[in-house]
């Protein structure tokens, strides 16, 4: 489970030791929490801990110093037991009780309260003032249980009895804790000159400007002091004057759906009105204009003021909600509260209250935009809709899009809501519905546990197939954005539901018929769940016992976000700063997707420069052309995409010290971090032999020379770098040149050239016209893994007849009088040069950094040398620009020119940036170790594999798995151990290469039939012992064929997504067993499996473990049948 924490907040209990309070709690707190529900059973009655905790609003634990729970508390919005429906508690409450100010906005039940008899008392206080400041909204805490008990002495001092309204005695236990009673009420007065002390106090420090602003007084202006049990704990200066600071502010922001924050005068009810009915109006766009408007009593007026000045207490910043109401008694005319608030801040607890504007990436503007609209002070009420809401929610959606779908949904809930199993529910303020939310009930809650990693927030188990539903369509007024967490938190309690999802679709898929907006409100309080990697079954082996086709199935791909209770009592944490990853290069797409997923921080301002286009906007089926590192799926590529701004184009300059980057078509994209991640591209040919007849042997060996714009590339020469590319290149083949007779030339020596042969090959052009141009080999860089895999792809371009000339260089491309069409081709070496016709060139050679790339980073001053110098921590020289990836090189001052971010697997450096990054960021993330002055002078060496794949020449698919190793010319000698079986005449090459301590550094495929790539990744790293005790069956002679031998159902386990946890837990459970006679080390661990030492009895918790571990993923591990219980 992923404990989602809050800040901590610190008490002095009663024996003077030190306490925390902390949101959230761990399964390691279950047993000592059920061990205390005895005492507490006659009033909250017998208590399933783990279903109560993962399905509360929030709960709160008390830790001492040592870390030891010393009390528990659990909070729900609805009563205890089966007193009365969830739906339905507000109307028993104001039948029975004088409770006419507890609605379900202001109101949570406490469901669950343990403590240490020592404790008790005073840390049930700190409990309630903890629960107060964390959830701002509530007002009222209550205690109502069908368990009619004396309170224990703790609860009675905070709890007060409902008055009953009714005769009859009603058998339940009904009380009360009022917030004024616990947390000080805040006040607000205006500010008086005896207050300046106080407020410098709290400002500690503040420049001189601040005590200017302080004073200065207008009739326009209002300062307000802000007061906490007869203290002054903040202070806020508020005007109705839009200042030219402001207004170039407001000009960078899109606000046509708050009518500019314009109102035209006239009466205060027909401007509500307006406004409530979405009416446009035509606000300036001009900054001169406004000001005319300012200064000449114009027709409209501002219909919004701003705060200037805000201060408080840091721990009074949630409660200084209480001051919007006040702000807005002093400008009764006015709709809108605006606030700007500095990008590169932390946002504090304050602005949750506010909703903030979204922007573009190319807003230049340095600060976000926050606004409240005086609709939010009120009550909006949240009901089932009804037949005679067609008319206004008909209105409300009329200019949407896929509104139909809406209204046919609503339609069909209004005919037979059991067959359709949809749920309608309206928003309505002043009798004016201003939202609606359809649900559905999900039908396919097994298949996105199978595919999501859902059981990372939720304890699966504990909840009914009903109680998950999924967003069909959800629209609210924009400007009440701030009562969207309402809106989900009443539609999951009127609808006695739990987990609420919401499915985002790729732009080029045709599944995204949903009516959703704004989508921000959605995703404001969603989760983004990460896919999980699937197990690719042998599903004639497995027969029967395969996992049900309802799991196995492919459906269109999607990003998914999950809505709980917890997630709107406790909001992701926004940042604002503004992230600019420049590549969306396998580096880049995993920075952004680690910081996509943090549980609790919501990244505003992700964007993406990318010269295509994001990645996942394209069907990848097979385009063949270039390997492959199975990086990244179409469902990973979605979550990224649902959560970041695409800016397409091509970054052609860096200003550092304005801090933007300069986007061809597009313009400047701002930034407050930059992350260069390009990688290496292969580049337009140069001609660089002069004496084609007798070159120099210079000439002839590679040269890394600096890249220039070639200008105009002809039509059918195509520089093959990315998905892009390789589309157009293959319908331009397949349009123009597949019944032609020209040649196709394919140039460079590396992997990719041999599977641009194949494509070619596979699309019908006969070999014969396949000229394949290998230039010089560069030192100590191998194009295949070994001469089995060489021979094989020789002997198969042979067969295929393709024209294979090595050694060759580049010398002269020469084009008719159509000066955008290549010709022909002149390569050079040692002997005579060679000429050939040329239909097509495909270049895939010269992998360097883009001419543009490498032209911004240099005129920026950036250090460059072949590549981007960066530090160990990513950092270039300009502390706000880091470099990742191919695309950069270390500092000569690690001296390790032998390693760089290309001799690594490009997503765990990605992920690894984006870990550097969050310490910077948010201190909610643990800050990265200091170095050491030995460790200061190290490089990060990363330990995941770098992966190639693709389909060779011979139809063979091709699958390269090994170690990060050094580009050195020569590399030290490693004892290896292998198993081979298979061979290429029969279409089965298997090759597994063991190191020294048994485990799997290397793997070679070559086979005829389709791979099970994710299953096969997941063998590196592993023990040949975990994997059938593989190399003594080899040596047997009893493996005879490791494709059939991965296919056996026993595998299944090993290529399941969670092996690695079951890994981890029976290492843990080793090392515990075996601590007294330290019989595990570190260097076993290493080097053996777990269970390797172990006795009878260790060997007996390990087959628990495991046996645990099957049932729990029965599901997709049907073949394991579990053993009967004792």
């Amino acid at each position: 489970m992923i404990i989602m924490k809050s800040e901590t907040l610190n008490c002095l209990a009663e024996d003077a030791s030190r306490q925390t309070i902390v949101v959230g709690g761990g399964s390691a707190d279950i047993e000592w929490i059920e061990s205390l529900t005895t005492s507490t059973s006659p009033i909250f009655g017998r208590v399933n801990v783990v279903q109560l905790e993962d399905k509360a609003s929030f709960a709160l634990t008390v830790v001492n110093e040592n870390q030891d729970i010393v009390a528990h508390a659990v909070f729900v919005d609805h009563p205890i037991g089966d007193l009365v429906d969830q739906a339905q508690w507000e109307q028993f409450l104001h039948k029975h009780f004088s409770s006419p100010q507890c609605t379900s906005l202001n109101t949570l039940f406490l469901h669950l309260f343990v403590a240490r008899e020592d404790f008790a008392t005073t840390t049930v206080h700190t409990i309630m003032r903890t629960a107060f400041h964390v959830v701002p909204e509530v007002e009222y805490i209550c205690l109502v249980s069908p368990n009619v008990a004396e309170l224990e002495p703790a609860l009675q001092v905070i709890f007060d009895p409902f008055q009953s309204r009714t005769d009859s005695a009603l058998q339940c236990l009904a009380c009360f804790c009022c917030r004024e009673k616990i947390y000080p009420q805040v006040h607000m007065r205006p500010f008086r000159a005896s207050d300046l002390n106080e407020v410098m106090d709290i400002i500690d420090g503040e420049t001189a400007s601040s005590s200017d602003s302080i004073e200065l007084e207008s009739e326009h202006c209002h300062a307000i002091t802000v007061e906490a049990d007869k203290a002054v704990v903040g202070f806020i200066k508020v005007s109705d004057v839009i200042d030219i600071y402001n207004l170039e502010i407001l000009d960078h922001f899109d606000l046509r759906q708050f009518k500019g924050f314009y109102k035209i005068q006239e009466k205060q009810a027909e401007a509500a009105a307006a406004y409530l009915s979405g009416e446009e109006q035509e606000p300036s766009s001009t900054l001169e204009e406004r000001e005319t408007q300012m200064t000449e009593a114009p027709s409209k007026k501002y219909n919004a003021f701003c705060i200037r000045f805000f201060l408080t207490k840091k721990r009074f910043n949630l409660r200084s909600v209480d001051c919007i109401q006040y702000m807005f008694q002093l400008f009764p005319d006015l709709d809108y509260c605006i606030f700007t608030f500095d990008l590169s801040c932390a946002e504090f607890g304050f602005l949750q209250n506010f909703l903030r504007v979204p922007t573009e990436p190319t807003n230049l503007s340095p600060c976000a935009l926050y606004i409240f609209h005086r609709s939010g002070l009120g009550r909006v009420g949240v009901r089932k809709a009804v037949d005679s809401d067609r008319a206004a929610v008909s209105d409300l959606v009329k200019d949407l899009n896929c509104n139909k779908s809406l209204l046919q949904d609503l339609d069909s809930f209004y005919n037979d809501p059991v067959s359709v199993m949809l749920q309608a529910y309206v928003a309505q303020m002043d009798s004016q519905i201003v939202g609606i939310l359809i649900v559905k009930d999900e039908q396919d809650v097994d298949y996105l546990r199978a595919h999501y990693n859902i059981d990372n927030y939720i304890q699966f188990s504990q909840y009914r197939s009903e109680e998950h539903v999924h967003i069909r369509h959800f629209v609210l007024k924009p400007f009440l954005g701030l009562l969207s967490k309402h809106f989900f938190k009443e539609v999951l309690r009127l609808a006695h539901k739990s987990c609420l999802y919401y499915r985002t679709y790729p732009r080029h898929c045709s599944h995204q018929d949903s009516c959703v907006d704004p989508l921000d409100f959605v995703l404001n309080y969603a989760v983004p769940i990460s896919p999980r990697k699937q197990i690719i079954y042998p599903l004639e082996e497995l027969g029967n016992d395969a996992p049900s086709i309802r799991l196995t199935e492919e459906q269109a791909p999607f990003a998914l976000s999950l809505i709980r209770r917890k997630f709107l009592v406790q909001p992701r944490r926004n940042i604002n700063t503004r992230i600019v990853v420049v590549g969306a290069s396998d580096t880049g797409l995993s920075f952004l997707e680690t910081l996509c997923l943090r549980p609790k921080l919501k990244f505003n301002n992700l964007a993406l420069v990318s010269t295509h286009g994001f990645p996942g906007d394209c069907d990848h089926n097979d385009m063949g052309f270039l390997s492959t590192s199975h990086a990244y799926n179409s469902k990973d590529l979605a979550l990224i995409h649902s959560n970041i701004n695409v800016v397409k184009g091509k970054m052609v300059s860096i200003n550092r010290k304005s801090k933007y980057v300069l986007v061809s078509g597009v313009g400047k994209v701002p930034y407050n971090y930059l992350i260069l991640c390009t990688g290496l591209q292969y580049s337009v040919p140069n001609v660089t032999v002069e004496n084609v007849s007798n070159p120099s042997n210079d000439q002839l060996q590679p040269q890394p020379t600096e890249q220039t714009n070639p200008g105009v590339v002809p039509s059918n020469l195509f520089t093959l770098n990315n998905v892009h590319d390789c589309m157009a290149a293959r319908h331009w083949l397949c349009a123009n040149f597949l019944d032609q007779k020209d040649n196709a030339i394919i140039y460079g020596d590396n992997i990719d050239v041999y599977i641009s042969v194949e494509t070619l090959l596979s699309l019908g052009i006969p070999g014969a016209r396949i000229h394949l141009v290998l230039p010089p080999p560069e030192p100590a860089v191998c194009t295949f893994p070994n001469s089995v895999v060489e021979n094989a792809v020789a002997a198969a371009l042979k067969v295929a007849n393709v024209h294979v000339h090595r050694d060759f260089v580049l010398a002269q491309m020469n084009s008719d009088e159509h000066p955008d069409r290549l010709t022909s081709v002149t390569f050079t070496k040692d002997s005579e040069p060679l000429h050939l016709q040329c239909g097509v060139f495909l270049n895939l050679s010269g992998k360097e950094i883009d001419c543009d790339v490498l032209e911004s980073i240099q005129k920026s001053l950036l250090l460059s040398d072949d590549r981007l110098v960066i530090r160990a921590t990513f950092l270039t020289t300009d502390s706000s620009i880091y470099g990742a990836g191919p695309l950069t090189r270390f500092s000569h001052w690690y001296h390790s020119d032998e390693w760089s971010h290309a001799n690594f697997n490009s997503k765990e450096v990605g992920q690894d940036l984006a870990e550097t990054l969050l310490s910077k960021l948010d201190a909610i993330v643990e800050n990265l170790e200091e170095e050491s002055p030995v460790e200061g002078r190290l490089i990060p060496i990363y330990k995941q594999a770098k992966i190639q794949a693709g389909k060779l020449p011979g139809g063979f698919n091709f699958l390269h798995v090994t170690k990060p190793s050094p580009t050195t010319a020569r590399r030290p000698f490693t004892p290896t151990t292998q198993i081979v079986t298979g061979g290429v005449k029969t279409g089965n090459y298997f090759c597994i290469e063991l190191d020294c301590n048994g485990l799997v550094e290397t793997i070679i495929c070559l086979s005829l039939e389709p791979l099970p790539i994710s299953n096969y990744l997941t063998l590196y790293g592993k023990h040949e012992k975990l994997l059938g005790q593989m190399l003594r069956r080899y040596r047997q002679g009893l493996l005879q064929d490791l494709y059939s031998f991965f296919r056996q159902r026993w595998c299944m386990p090993i290529f399941h997504d969670r092996y690695s946890d079951l890994e981890k837990e029976l290492w843990e459970k080793v090392r515990l067993k075996d601590t007294g006679s330290q019989r595990v080390t570190e260097e076993d661990s290493d080097s053996s499996p777990p269970g390797s030492f172990l006795d009878a009895e260790g060997r007996a918790t390990v087959r628990n473990v495991t046996q645990r571990f099957l049932a729990n993923n029965k599901d997709l591990l049907p073949m394991f049948s579990e053993p009967e219980q004792p």
